[in-house]
């Protein structure tokens, strides 16, 4: 995903699922949130399948994210991250991954003019479809099935057929990530990502009237592109950019059988997306997600919800970054709206006062969802604004580094988020409501945070 200089090693990974002490020492721990396999022998060839098969990503562009972490860690970058909620295989087209990557890159401008600093572009994309329930089973007019846990695990509609736990998902979930990464790699390295074309995006978005506001900011960057060129910058360079891949490392048969040992370092690497994270829901410190991730030298995020203790978060940093290495490890913040600002900072102030190098980004999403008077969940975007505004005011107060967004986000035209400047109300979710999980930002409604965002980051710098 990256373009590697001459001077970063690319690693062989050995062909097979990595053999390494303490890999699979989660297998006796407790551990919540997983499959139950209807078909042993499908279980078994497909993990058979998946360990066999070469890697989605390789271990040195994992170590060039990890350093670019830990500049974001230091205060000298920023962290961008978003996608879809829950990715689905027949969402893998090439116009819908276009549309979010585009969306990205046009909010990574923007964010890079404001905060005047390097912003690392980062998708929920290639992976992300599973997902954690509140529920293992769901019931509609007196039948009850199983939940939906995304497609890497069953299917959205409601029959016996699809939502058994069928392990060839599995197989399925690797080749539409390595699908997904070859299209974003085009995109990436191919003049899609052209600075001067991402910038003239924007001129769209500010030409709304709703949305007039912003065009002074989009003015300035216009002119600081100008000014780049006529002093003859180097555009062919600026062509291309560096997208990692990321996702939530739920599924641990998935994860386990596409760790792969790299043959520079002899350590073991999950090969199936560049950054991992662990959800609320599978944050247990003696369990299983805690402990395997802890035994790959992947960057890994964690989620802190509202319940979130200050000696949670030592004891994840413990387990998770004993050595105390700039870019390992991430905490992404979802408090919600009502409570960042009380309870995020005594996390912020002991991490900190540890000495731990720990990067901050907030999830203004997960914590902010609710339920429209016409039955959908939803979000309001006053309330994903108000959290990440709280979440940068809480690190000014301590003087830390609000390091990063993570956004649940999509580069079409949805409806499933309320407001905005070009407001979305909740009659537009009988026609464009299309998240089968979670509600996502639409492409209007993610270039809107970027701006603001990036007037928040401007005063700071």
């Amino acid at each position: 995903m990256t373009e590697l200089s001459a001077s970063v090693p690319v690693s062989t990974p050995q062909p097979g699922a990595a053999e390494y002490p303490g890999l699979d020492a989660w297998r006796d721990l407790p551990v919540v949130q997983q499959p139950t396999w209807q078909d042993s022998k499908v279980y078994e060839s497909s993990l058979a399948e998946l360990s066999a098969l070469p890697p989605l990503v390789f271990a040195g562009e994992v170590d060039v994210l990890r350093g670019r972490l830990a500049e974001a860690a230091e205060g000298r970058a920023f962290l961008l991250q978003g996608g879809d909620c829950a990715e689905t295989f027949e969402g893998a087209t090439a116009d819908k991954i276009s549309a979010r990557v585009r969306t990205i890159l046009q909010m990574a401008v923007v964010l890079t003019y404001g905060a005047s600093l390097p912003v690392i572009k980062m998708g929920r994309m290639a992976g992300q479809f599973a997902k954690p329930r509140s529920s293992n089973d769901e019931t509609r007019d007196g039948v009850t099935l199983p939940a939906y846990r995304g497609d890497m695990v069953n299917g959205f509609d409601f029959t016996p057929e699809t939502r058994g736990h069928d392990a060839s998902r599995l197989v399925r979930a690797y080749h539409t990530s390595a699908s997904t990464l070859n299209l974003i790699r085009a995109f990436t390295q191919g003049g899609f990502a052209d600075l001067r074309l991402v910038h003239h995006w924007n001129k769209g978005f500010t030409a709304n009237p709703a949305h007039s506001r912003y065009e002074s900011l989009a003015r300035e960057i216009d002119r600081a592109v100008r000014f780049m060129d006529a002093c003859g910058a180097d555009f062919e360079a600026l062509k291309r950019v560096e997208f990692f891949a990321s996702h939530e490392a739920l599924v641990l048969d998935y994860e386990r059988a596409l760790t792969r040992i790299d043959s520079r370092t002899g350590l073991p690497y999950d090969t199936s997306g560049h950054f991992l994270w662990i959800g609320e829901r599978t944050r247990q410190i003696d369990g299983a997600h805690v402990d395997f991730l802890s035994r790959v030298r992947n960057p890994i995020g964690v989620k802190l919800g509202p319940t979130s203790t200050a000696d949670d978060a030592l004891r994840l940093i413990d387990k998770l970054d004993p050595e105390r290495e700039p870019g390992r490890l991430t905490f992404i913040t979802r408090m919600g709206a009502g409570n960042i600002r009380e309870k995020l900072p005594p996390l912020v102030e002991k991490v900190t006062a540890s000495g731990a190098k720990v990067l901050w980004v907030t999830d203004p999403m997960h914590g902010n969802t609710v339920t429209s008077p016409n039955g959908y969940k939803t979000r309001n975007f006053d309330d994903v604004i108000d959290e990440v505004r709280g979440f940068f005011e809480v690190h000014k107060g301590l003087g830390t580094f609000p390091g990063g967004m993570h956004m649940e986000m999509t580069g079409d035209d949805v409806a499933e988020c309320l407001g905005g400047a070009d407001p979305i109300d909740q009659d537009a979710f009988l026609d464009r409501y299309e998240s089968v999980c979670d509600p996502r930002l639409n492409h209007m409604q993610s270039l809107e945070m970027a701006f603001l965002v990036a007037g928040a980051l401007s005063k700071r710098s």
